[in-house]
């Protein structure tokens, strides 16, 4: 099975370690939500998780996303083209989030997400300045394009990219399948109260 997922190649120091995963275990079956919420043993990866995926709903990118149509029209670009920018936005999403693959085992996990959690804040911030200058000079809606660009290749990057291999790292075998149900709740839940409260922050 690993040869046909991983391909040919020595994968034994792989299987080695499920294997011992799989002996510390003991054979348990998988467990609950429920009775991942009540195991003390596991409270501080819930805590890390649960601090993660709030920080991917809060750090903004579903606000870029949702104002990128009007940044680029701003811009000059005409609305029979934005759909190319937005092509290339989906592009270099992808090619960040591939990129993070290759640097996360050399750089590590914190270093991507902090590091990149500070240029997206530092492109938000920007943006929101370049936004309120836009009719000031000609050059300025070409800016907030860049920082679009930018702000969506940090989080491709970082935490777009550090989040989705964390369940596996930080919770045993018996509890991952109970991680990833806590992790899609907690992350649509957070989704819909952010969808019916931003248009009256707005």
């Amino acid at each position: 099975a690993v040869k046909q997922l991983w391909g040919d190649g020595d994968h034994m120091a792989e299987i080695n370690d499920m294997m011992s995963e799989q002996r510390a275990i003991g054979g348990e079956k998988a467990k609950s939500v429920w009775d991942l919420l009540r195991d003390r043993a596991v409270r501080w990866q819930l805590i890390t998780l649960l601090l993660v995926v709030s920080c991917i709903q809060l750090l903004g990118a579903n606000v870029v996303y949702s104002y990128a149509y009007s940044i680029f029209t701003k811009a000059g670009i005409p609305p029979a083209q934005t759909h190319y920018v937005s092509l290339g936005i989906g592009t270099t999403e992808i090619l960040s989030t591939v990129l993070c693959g290759f640097l996360i085992e050399r750089a590590g996990r914190k270093t991507l997400l902090w590091k990149n959690y500070a240029v997206m804040a530092l492109a938000l911030g920007l943006l929101t300045v370049t936004l309120s200058l836009q009719d000031s000079f000609f050059w300025v809606p070409y800016c907030s394009v860049a920082l679009v660009f930018i702000f969506i290749m940090s989080f491709g990057i970082g935490p777009g990219g550090v989040v989705c291999p964390l369940i596996t790292e930080i919770f045993i075998q018996s509890y991952r399948p109970a991680a990833y149900v806590f992790n899609g709740v907690v992350n649509w839940i957070q989704l819909f109260i952010l969808g019916l409260v931003f248009p009256f922050l707005v």
